[in-house]
């Protein structure tokens, strides 16, 4: 008998054997990472307001997480409340943890932060200083923020998708995948998704992400996959939207809206209404912003970038326009073709009728609109008549 045979798997089963390793000898080794961690408690970091990319990461990281006998929790700081991403937790069973400041970090020996790098998750980051529990874990695709310093880091800004990360971590064998498995077929379902999104449908997929999901479609539930994708806008979206789209103001090509206060239950809208505006012909760049508020909630300008300009770095556009704070961390940052940023309003914040927020609004709309006109080189952006 032919000693290199393998056996046959049953049904549709790939085995891991059988899959061309991806993983770079360069790259560093997750799985033995976490060998070394095994018997301990871990909290996952989401952003705030994690899209489809972080949840799927973090899906993933904890089901791989599990085989080394180690417990996660996934936490973010903010809501869920895009439509895709409410069916994305409800259909695959995602339990996410919304992060207040009573939460307990002691049963923590370590933190995993993915889909982002310690600069868009809020308090969390500084809590988990304040409760000595290390940063062990940073994997991401965004440009790089040097906010943590992790016992290991995966950063790759020039592929797609976090999610494609953890693709190449399966295929290499980090986990055994079984078609059989329900939790392995949800888990390549979500990455799936996280891919699509995070590559505008594969219109900026490098090869990496396209060979990241021909993997995981040998797993993944296309019926499962659909329901997610088609999701209705939800009316409070669709409210958004259109005060983006009647308040906008054209400057050499940018579409830029400010949208006025929002409740953080329709924070997402911001990200939404940007994709709409950039549609709209002659527009290669989209900005929309507005106030966030809420009830546990530090009220902050939250914006949302896109463009389908190549010469035009998200990652450093906000960076220069908005700067850093206090302590030198960036208020936002992105990644090819998108980004965002996070402004905390400080004493400046709470309702003090309404004439005052009015006037608030006003002056951060005005300031905005200032930074970004000095930034592209324009005097002053003209509002888009509608008649």
């Amino acid at each position: 008998m032919d000693e290199t045979a393998k056996e046959q798997p049953a049904g549709n089963e790939v085995p891991v054997q059988q899959v061309q390793q991806v993983q770079q000898p360069d790259r560093p080794d997750l799985a033995a990472q976490l060998e070394s961690r095994r018997g301990e408690k871990h909290v996952v970091v989401l952003q705030d307001f994690p899209d489809p990319d972080a949840i799927a990461c973090g899906f993933a990281h904890q089901i791989i997480s599990r085989i080394y006998d180690i417990q996660t929790t996934l936490v973010h700081g903010g809501r869920i409340s895009h439509q895709q991403n409410i069916a994305l937790v409800k259909l695959l069973g995602v339990e996410l943890v919304q992060y207040d400041q009573s939460m307990d970090l002691s049963p923590f020996a370590g933190a995993v932060f993915l889909d982002n790098q310690g600069t868009t998750v809020g308090s969390i980051v500084d809590a988990l200083e304040e409760s000595k529990v290390p940063p062990l874990i940073v994997i991401d695709h965004h440009e790089p923020q040097g906010r943590l310093e992790p016992l290991f880091k995966d950063i790759r800004p020039k592929i797609g998708s976090t999610s494609s990360i953890y693709a190449q971590y399966l295929q290499n064998g980090i986990i055994e995948m079984k078609t059989s498995d329900k939790s392995h077929t949800m888990m390549a379902t979500a990455l799936t998704h996280g891919i699509i999104t995070d590559t505008n449908g594969f219109v900026y997929a490098r090869d990496e992400d396209f060979q990241a999901a021909a993997y995981l479609s040998r797993y993944r539930d296309a019926d499962v996959l659909a329901q997610i994708m088609n999701q209705a806008r939800s009316k409070q979206t669709m409210k958004v939207i259109h005060k983006a789209l009647g308040s906008r103001k054209i400057v050499e090509s940018f579409s830029l809206s400010g949208v006025g206060y929002l409740r953080a239950d329709d924070r997402d809208a911001i990200p939404q209404a940007a994709d709409f505006l950039l549609s709209e012909e002659n527009v290669h760049t989209a900005i929309v912003y507005g106030i966030v508020t809420g009830e546990n909630w530090g009220e902050a300008i939250v914006g949302s970038m896109r463009t389908n300009r190549i010469t035009i770095d998200p990652d450093q556009f906000i960076k220069e326009v908005f700067g850093k704070d206090a302590s030198g961390h960036y208020f936002g940052g992105g990644k090819m073709s998108a980004g965002g940023f996070h402004v905390p309003i400080g004493f400046l914040a709470g309702s003090e009728g309404d004439e005052y927020q009015e006037r608030k609004w006003n002056l951060f709309d005005e300031k905005i609109m200032e930074k970004v006109c000095a930034k592209i080189g324009a005097k002053h952006a003209k509002k888009v008549s509608e008649s």
